[in-house]
């Protein structure tokens, strides 16, 4: 494969002291370390993926590093985030970062982008790096990212976690060749996922939970790939996707190949929520805004809004009203909490009753479900809000009519209303 960078000016006597054990590779040697130092790599997202990456781009001396997130540490980031520590708690993630990997290599520059990624700035953002890697755990980034990607023509190292798997692959939309001048075909995250998911079917680490430590090889074989690309050494896994399985300890490898007849990206959607059916967040009503304040109903139903019109959501401040409420004999309803039981643990609203997603989703809990509200109206909740809103959809296709969901789920009870139980 011919090498992605140009090399740097000679290393400097430090420099070779430093990187010495690459010097010794035949593969690498001298010039494969100046053609790291001369190279720029945009890694998006300091979290469980992102945290190996950069620790081993810098340390195997990446001249230049960006980092895009615009989240701050928070302590259940530090089960698998292992480049932030107890003291970065409530810091930004880039800045935390940055000097992590002062501390870890001063030859590194890096470049802060304390800014959420979308169809604004990606393009302006990555005509700046040579390298991509996400680690991102949304549908709508990673086909952001794709397509960005592969209007530049930049190649775009992926991985993905979720509890004891992982998942990474190179997408890249015009390789270059082969050290026998061939070209291999292109391909683009589209190749493997030509259409998303359902919204809800594939949950987030931060609903599913992750093992810390498959981030941990994961990353740091996102790491590998953007050297071999930098210094045209080894395979890539360009049009090969290699999978991991903590538990059975297995790596897997299985082909991606191009879509026949699928029209290169040529500019970015206009709108990447919709495109993967994420909902438009709606604005949340006041406890009072609609219906009987005395009752928490609306004049049509238990959940109307009026004009004869059903409301999907209620806030966290109108389910605590509707709970004291029902604790006086005022109102009269059952709150479901469909995570999952180690979440149950961890967190709740009280006065809940607990049917996972799952088995709403294979109709196992209907029967469940209905002998639990014996008719009344049913209140949906999970951890945010995605998995309650899925119930909700599941519930009234079932025939739950007389039901909402909370927006904002569990965590915004606990900043809201109950900011004494831990945030996960």
């Amino acid at each position: 494969m011919i090498a992605l960078v140009e090399p740097a000016d000679e290393l400097t006597a430090d420099e070779l002291r430093r990187y010495s054990r690459h010097v010794l590779l035949p593969e690498l040697g001298g010039v494969g370390q100046r053609r790291l130092k001369n190279a720029a790599v945009l890694v998006i997202g300091a979290g469980g993926l992102g945290s190996p990456a950069l620790m081993y781009l810098a340390a195997a001396g990446v001249g230049t590093i960006g980092i895009v997130d615009d989240d701050v540490v928070e302590v259940s980031n530090l089960q698998r985030q292992v480049i932030h520590g107890q003291s970065d708690l409530g810091r930004a993630k880039v800045d935390s970062a940055e000097q992590a990997i002062a501390e870890l290599n001063p030859h590194v520059r890096v470049v802060r982008h304390r800014v959420r990624l979308d169809r604004s700035n990606a393009l302006q953002l990555f005509g700046d790096y040579q390298v991509v890697l996400d680690g991102t755990d949304n549908f709508a980034t990673r086909y952001l990212v794709d397509d960005a990607c592969a209007i530049l023509g930049v190649p775009l190292v992926w991985g993905s976690v979720l509890r004891f798997d992982g998942q990474v692959s190179v997408f890249w939309s015009a390789p270059l060749p082969n050290a026998d001048g061939v070209r291999p075909e292109p391909v683009t995250y589209r190749d493997l996922h030509p259409t998303p998911p359902p919204p809800g079917s594939v949950p987030s680490c931060a609903e599913g939970g992750v093992l810390g430590v498959v981030c941990a090889a994961i990353g740091s074989v996102m790491a590998t790939e953007a050297v071999k690309l930098i210094c045209g050494i080894g395979e890539p896994l360009l049009g090969r996707l290699t999978i991991f399985d903590a538990l059975a300890m297995s790596w897997r490898t299985i082909r991606v190949r191009p879509i026949p007849g699928a029209e290169p990206v040529k500019e970015l959607l206009p709108d990447y929520d919709a495109f993967c059916g994420v909902p438009a967040e709606s604005p949340v009503s006041s406890p009072n805004s609609t219906g009987d304040e005395r009752t928490g109903r609306g004049a049509t139903g238990h959940n109307g809004t009026g004009e004869g019109e059903t409301r999907d959501e209620i806030s966290v401040r109108e389910l605590a009203d509707r709970l004291e409420r029902r604790e006086r004999g005022a109102d009269d309803f059952v709150l479901v909490d469909v995570r999952e039981p180690g979440e149950w643990e961890i967190a709740r609203i009280p006065g809940a009753v607990l049917i996972p997603l799952d088995r709403l989703r294979d109709g196992r809990a209907f029967g469940e479900l209905a002998a639990v509200a014996r008719g009344r109206p049913i209140v949906l909740h999970c951890k945010s809000g995605g998995r309650s809103a899925q119930a909700l959809h599941l519930a009234r296709a079932a025939g739950f009519t007389d039901a909402v969901h909370v927006t904002g789920g569990v965590l915004a009870w606990i900043d809201q209303i109950d900011p004494g139980q831990p945030r996960y």
